[in-house]
């Protein structure tokens, strides 16, 4: 079985490091709570998990497929609650593409097979929030 483990490193104030596989990233929280806004805020960082992972499968899978997009970009908007403690309550993922010519078809294919299948960030989220997503084009 596969596990993972990250190391999260006090730095003062609020700010923590995080060693995540060899990669730092850095949490802050913002002046108007005592941070320094010397990195990202933590909760905003799972919409980041969710974009990363089920871009890595679109783009995979696209390649399968013999799809090429020009751009690609994924945008992951979340709705805290008002109730502490402050959650998502729900994400929507908005997938950009560029291209000429793009077969729609095969880019719903994609996304499907990453929500459905393959992104074990989405499967998780999904047990917890209603997760969203709408496919957006750009023809060049």
């Amino acid at each position: 079985m596969e596990k993972h483990e990250v190391k999260t490193s006090w730095l003062k104030n609020m700010a923590f490091e995080a060693d995540v596989m060899g990669q730092k990233v850095i949490m802050d929280a913002g002046k108007q709570v005592g941070g320094e806004d010397r990195g990202a805020r933590p909760k905003p960082l799972m919409l980041t998990a969710l974009a990363g992972c089920t871009g890595m499968d679109v783009v995979s899978i696209l390649k399968k497929m013999k799809v090429e997009v020009d751009d690609f970009n994924i945008i992951v908007e979340g709705e805290l609650t008002d109730e502490h403690p402050k959650h998502y309550k729900n994400m929507h993922i908005i997938y950009e593409f560029k291209g000429k010519d793009l077969p729609m078809k095969k880019l719903e294919k994609a996304v499907k097979l990453s929500e459905e299948k393959y992104c074990g960030v989405s499967a998780v989220y999904k047990k917890a929030m209603e997760l969203t997503w709408e496919i957006r084009t750009v023809n060049e």
